[in-house]
């Protein structure tokens, strides 16, 4: 990664840190409060032993001392709580902000383009590149702040009592941050890489676990097994590289600081056997400067040890910056002036000439032409890879297309997508059920949906009897995919939420295709029902289906000649 892109990513990850702004201030102000009451745990320390070894005052007299250090210790434990706290809830902020743009950039983009790429890379950027920024915005932003705040206070308060401390603080702090600076320099191209191979790995995992039946059918195991060896053997490489920058870097820290803390030990112990002579203002080195100087040079440095430590988070969230603005930049689909005719009226859907096309441009269909009547149901046919689901994601406005293919007269490219959506109601083979209640599943198609009407929609599914014998019926929570549901059940709530959708144009994918013979009759009763006054457009392989349509569409592979 280039000089130049590195500001980029760091302009644009700047950039989002208003979105909590009144947090990290919070932060830096406990952070602020904290270093002061170490200061003044050190003012109270050094006095108190100045006075009980030097003047041999009587204890009696720091028993105030002794109350305000037990008094500061849970008051430092509440501040630096607050710190960790409030940097946090910036974080998270930022964190739920950039998921919901990239959510909506997913559903701009539409699944065509999802499915370019393994889902574990974009589960890599949803998830795993998103919360590398937080430390970024929770504790290194915090501490670049701090790592001005602090070292003035300490100095102010060390100033008046021995000058020569403070030039030794001055003269070697620039020199710690400039030397942790050229340490860390590649530390952000580092992570990028680490990232890219986080991706990859995510992603080849991911797809030889959806595919391991098939793996192992074609006795592929092993050859999987060494692909997948090779691709955690390159992240271990890239995670080390991170984490050498990362321990060179706080290597670098430690050593100026030790040096810096063992050069002021040395003046302060030649002072005091009388072999030096400056640095005190003409008053002499007393135990009480020199104890103070001592109690908070480690904490002088101590600001820069924790920017060393979250200098690598700011690493870190440079390189994962540069796949997510990658991401939010992706151009989308151009619907040019998008417009929204009224669909509510009966559907007719025409296509003349129409190629169906993926992103990229190639043809995956031949040239379609059909013309489906209002509330008629129409069969799409052929072999397995020409174009059905294509010409279904064509008509959802997914797909781009060559040629004509329209919506009651109207372009489906030109209309706007989500806007056509709202007006389809699609059912698949392999229905998808989130990690929710049954009736949060179902309130996906209508979001102010009674219970009554759920009910209704699961009884005209015939899933209700199933539902009622499940402990907590409409509120019984399901797993991903509808794990603990048979296919069949999960198919009929499937039905039951495209029940709840009274939209004008029916698009199905063979939803009949994994069920058991009881099943299937349920499902396919409950379809002609719902499916009067609709314009329906089903794929279907078998015989009996197709002999119900109004027309059937035969498709061919592309490298044949279309004579459907």
């Amino acid at each position: 990664m280039d000089k130049r892109s590195e500001q980029r990513n760091l302009r644009w990850l700047r950039q989002y840190a208003y979105l909590s702004r009144r947090w990290l201030y919070l932060a830096i102000l406990a952070g602020s409060a904290n270093a002061l009451m170490i200061v003044i745990q050190a003012w109270l320390l050094a006095a108190m032993l100045h006075g009980l070894i030097i003047e041999q005052q009587s204890i009696d007299l720091f028993l105030p001392h002794f109350a305000a250090l037990i008094l500061i210790s849970p008051l430092r434990a509440a501040c630096v709580w607050a710190k960790e706290r409030f940097g946090f809830t910036a974080g998270a902020m930022i964190r739920q902000h950039l998921r919901s743009e990239l959510l909506d950039k997913f559903a701009r983009l539409g699944p065509a383009h999802i499915q370019q790429q393994a889902a574990g890379s974009w589960t890599s950027v949803l998830f795993e590149q998103v919360e590398k920024i937080n430390d970024y915005y929770s504790r290194y932003l915090v501490q670049m702040r701090l790592v001005m705040i602090i070292p003035i206070i300490i100095i102010t308060l060390i100033l008046p009592t021995n000058w020569a401390a403070v030039v030794v603080f001055v003269v070697t702090a620039p020199l710690t941050v400039l030397f942790m600076a050229l340490v860390g320099m590649g530390a952000a191209d580092a992570n990028k890489r680490n990232f890219l191979a986080l991706a990859r790995l995510s992603g080849h995992f991911l797809d030889r676990l959806a595919g391991i039946a098939t793996i192992r059918q074609y006795h592929r195991l092993d050859a999987e097994a060494d692909k997948m060896d090779h691709a955690s053997d390159l992240f271990r490489q890239r995670t080390m590289e991170v984490l050498r920058m990362a321990f060179m870097s706080s290597a670098v820290l430690e050593f100026f600081a030790s040096v810096s803390i063992a050069i002021i030990a040395v003046y302060f112990g030649f002072s005091y056997l009388g072999e030096l002579d400056f640095g005190h203002y003409g008053r002499g080195v007393s135990l009480f400067s020199g104890l103070l100087v001592l109690f908070l040079a480690p904490e002088f440095f101590q600001p820069f040890r924790d920017l060393g430590t979250y200098y690598h988070a700011k690493a870190e969230a440079v390189g994962a910056a540069d796949a997510i603005q990658h991401f939010l930049q992706t151009p989308e689909p151009d619907q040019g002036e998008a417009a929204a005719p009224d669909l509510s009226q009966p559907l007719q859907l025409t296509a003349t000439n129409a190629v169906i096309c993926a992103l990229n441009g190639t043809a995956l269909t031949n040239p379609i032409n059909f013309d489906a009547k209002a509330q008629q149901v129409m069969a799409i046919a052929g072999p397995t890879g020409c174009g059905k689901t294509s010409l279904m994601q064509a008509l959802m406005g997914v797909l781009p297309y060559h040629g004509s293919l329209t919506i009651n007269g109207h372009e489906v490219r030109d209309i706007d997508s989500s806007y056509l959506l709202t007006h389809i109601t699609w059912l698949g083979q392999n229905p998808l059920l989130i990690a929710a209640s049954i009736a949060e599943n179902l309130r996906l198609a209508a979001p102010n949906a009674t219970e009554e009407q759920l009910w209704q929609a699961l009884e005209q599914a015939h899933a209700s009897e199933f539902v009622q014998q499940l402990p907590q019926q409409l509120h019984y929570p399901l797993n991903d995919n509808a794990v603990g549901l048979s296919v069949g059940q999960a198919q009929r709530i499937a039905l039951a939420r495209a029940l709840l959708k009274p939209a004008p144009l029916l698009l199905m994918d063979e939803p009949s295709a994994s069920l058991d013979h009881r099943s299937e009759q349920l499902v396919q009763q409950s379809l002609h029902q719902f499916s009067q006054g609709k314009t329906v457009i089903t794929i279907s392989h078998r015989q009996e289906q197709l002999a119900l349509a109004d027309q059937v569409l035969q498709l061919t592979p592309i490298k044949e000649q279309n004579n459907g």
